[in-house]
């Protein structure tokens, strides 16, 4: 195959061009914050299991808590109750009755208002602790939100990347004979497609040509279209080939 020097040069540029496509597209699709956050959504996960069994207990604690109350409230009604019989009662039996079981209700309310400060002793630091899980969520998020932020913004960018390359390679690759863009278009599949020879290495895959190999370049004619014997591709030459 034959192609002009000129021709071969921007079969080089829509090798580059091709290349920052690839660059452009992995970028978009592999934000380098995509791994951090889907850690963060883990981790959120595993706190919002640990805060939602935290409130359990909360709740818990709050449901005996009332029942205290509540008892206490029957307690202290009954003991009215009892006091206004007694201040009434001209029955020695009955008010000696009463006296008794006075006694035994204040014994109650005290057992019940120990049992409720330890109760909200309790509550106090289950309140203490539901706090400290949604500061550690919150904190979470935050990292979450930014991080996604910083990410859509790398996809934007690399994005706009892929799109002006995309564009800058089918105008530049319009130019170029199509049985040489063929040819490069099968050999790109598993190389470089086409490279500069410089300085008698082949930029495609940075091997330095042998003796052999350079002396036939040498004789190839101007136009042949030459390839690299290490890699295959299309070995463009130019005035810093060292031939």
């Amino acid at each position: 195959m034959n192609a002009s020097p000129a021709d071969q040069l921007r079969l080089v540029e829509v090798a580059g061009l091709d290349a920052r496509i690839r660059q452009a597209d992995h970028a978009r699709r592999n934000p380098p914050q995509a791994a951090r956050v889907q850690e963060l959504l883990a981790q959120r996960q595993t706190l919002s299991q640990e805060l939602t069994a935290r409130l359990g207990s909360r709740d818990d604690l709050r449901a005996e808590l009332s029942r205290i109350e509540s008892d206490v409230a029957v307690v202290d009604a009954r003991s009215a109750r009892d006091a206004g019989r007694l201040a009434t009662s001209s029955n020695s039996k009955e008010a000696q009755g009463l006296e008794s079981e006075l006694a035994s209700l204040a014994r109650r309310k005290s057992d019940l208002e120990d049992a409720e400060l330890e109760v909200m002793e309790r509550l106090e630091q289950a309140d203490a602790s539901v706090a400290a899980q949604e500061a550690l969520i919150a904190e979470t998020n935050a990292q979450g939100a930014e991080l996604s932020a910083e990410a859509k913004r790398v996809v934007a960018e690399a994005t706009a990347a892929f799109d002006a390359a995309t564009r800058d390679r089918a105008a530049l690759a319009g130019s170029v004979p199509a049985d040489l863009l063929a040819e490069y278009e099968k050999l790109a599949v598993r190389s470089a497609g086409a490279a500069i020879l410089r300085a008698r290495t082949c930029e495609g895959c940075n091997m330095v040509l042998s003796g052999t190999d350079l002396n036939a370049l040498r004789q190839a004619a101007e136009d042949a279209v030459v390839y690299c014997p290490e890699c295959g591709s299309i070995l463009v030459r130019t005035y810093d080939s060292g031939l």
